[in-house]
């Protein structure tokens, strides 16, 4: 009870929403995104590294017992708050947190009783070699664990939704004003189609990482072992035991090209979701949905008859937070003075914060979609009131049979102030010199029908 309790008054005093009103929605990105995480994943690189110089083999690890590799991947997989914090503590004497995590794991070795080796934990690194594999590493891991299980369950919600609509027909709109019928389930499904060819870019995006000492060079490590073919090892250490991929040659940090053309691709699935958000809000307001009723729940509090659709604008706000967070990060991160300077580091800071604004727009989103209820009638009413829109196929069937000036002959009857009907439709029709065969397939033309493909 004390443990729920204090989670509750954390989440009234947050500053930022996504720890504070919306916690539930993005406590998944704790363990990739946290200073607790960030911590963690450090002590995991380290403690690989180290592992990865015993398998080369550096003669001076050549005597350490592998059986102990176990004991040591121990120390990030069973790391715990205490732990954090532990390393937290020892950050406020040295005033640098990847020296703290070094710290932390040579207490560990001593306690192992390993104390002879602990001079190659961080051997020959800077701390961007920690960093840039560490973070590089929980966004990967985070894209795959929190990411894109959200993302599937939009997507495959409107592919569900394009099938269930594909033979409720629509009047379109362009410039708001009525187009050549449609079907509610393609339009849906135009989405669909756009956020897969984007699934195909985010899934082919590198998490690149930058392994190689102070200035990228390998310096330290090949003064203390020239024979040693470094770039290979800083490669195989980076693809191999890490699953990322290895930039060469760097300067101090990562260039983060690869980490931008990511931020960039969620930058433009946001954007599809947003345009999604906000066609679905048109519609409602067009009535061509209601939407579910939950007992109890307030629409408006002045005006007791509303619904609003404040799913789909909690989605397109939190939407436009995290795109502008991820255009920063993009157009930031790539640029740094000459072989270093810190700003990256601190930027990298809120690199779940765009996410975590992501994650709580797709729930909108897909709650928002979910209380839905189709209004057929609606749909028929509007494509009844607006006969003017078979004018098109009218035309192509006349310039297909030769007849002169068609274009000419339609506008002449649909640009006009007055309504457009079946009826004048098809008086319009009688007028026409063509043969009874092409009058009879004109009439059997109507908005319901002229839906295309």
């Amino acid at each position: 009870l004390k443990i729920l309790y204090d989670m509750a008054s954390q989440a009234l005093q947050a500053i930022s929403p996504i720890d504070g009103r919306y916690a539930s929605k993005t406590a998944s990105l704790i363990p990739f995104f946290s200073e607790e995480a960030l911590i963690k994943y450090r002590v995991k690189v380290e403690i690989e590294y180290f592992i990865a110089l015993v398998e080369l083999p550096l003669p001076q690890l050549a005597d350490f017992d592998t059986r102990l590799f176990d004991d040591l991947r121990g120390l990030y997989t069973t790391f715990s708050t205490a732990d954090a914090q532990h390393i937290k503590d020892t950050e406020k004497v040295t005033n640098h947190d990847v020296k703290a995590v070094e710290y932390f794991i040579k207490e560990k070795f001593e306690v192992l009783g390993l104390q002879k080796y602990k001079e190659f934990i961080h051997f020959g690194l800077t701390s961007q070699d920690i960093n840039n594999t560490a973070i590089p590493l929980s966004l990967k891991e985070a894209i795959h664990a929190s990411y894109l299980p959200i993302f599937s369950q939009v997507h495959e919600k409107l592919k569900a939704l394009s099938v269930e609509w594909k033979d409720i027909a629509m009047l379109a709109r362009t410039h708001g004003q009525p187009a050549s019928p449609t079907r509610l389930g393609k339009e849906i499904q135009v989405y669909v189609e756009r956020l897969e060819q984007q699934l195909d870019v985010l899934k082919n995006s590198k998490h690149a990482a930058k392994f190689g000492g102070a200035t990228g060079n390998f310096n330290a490590h090949l003064v203390a072992y020239p024979t040693v073919n470094w770039k290979n090892f800083g490669q195989n250490f980076v693809q191999q035991q890490l699953g990322l991929h290895h930039s060469f040659p760097t300067t101090q940090i990562e260039h983060y090209d690869h980490m931008a053309g990511l931020f960039d691709c969620l930058k433009r699935i946001n954007t599809i979701i947003l345009d999604l958000d906000k066609d679905i809000w048109s519609y409602v307001s067009m009535d061509y949905f209601k939407q579910k009723i939950k007992k109890g729940e307030i629409g408006s509090s002045a005006m007791p008859h509303k619904v609003n659709p404040i799913d789909f604008e909690n989605s397109e706000g939190n939407l436009g937070i995290a795109n502008a967070i991820f255009e920063h990060l993009s157009a930031k991160l790539p640029i740094s003075r000459l072989q270093r300077d810190l700003t990256d580091s601190t930027v990298l800071r809120n690199i779940g914060v765009p996410i975590g604004h992501t994650l709580i727009a797709f729930q909108s989103t897909l709650k928002g979609l979910d209380k839905l209820l189709l209004n057929e009638s609606r749909f028929k009413a509007d494509l009844e009131n607006n006969w003017a829109v078979v004018a098109e196929a009218l035309q192509t069937i006349l310039r297909r049979e030769g007849y002169p000036n068609p274009y000419e002959a339609l506008k002449g009857l649909t640009r006009t102030n007055e309504a457009i009907s079946k009826k004048s439709i098809a008086d319009f029709i009688e007028t026409l010199e063509v043969s009874l065969d092409i009058k009879d397939e004109m009439r059997a033309i109507t908005p319901e029908n002229y839906t295309g493909i």
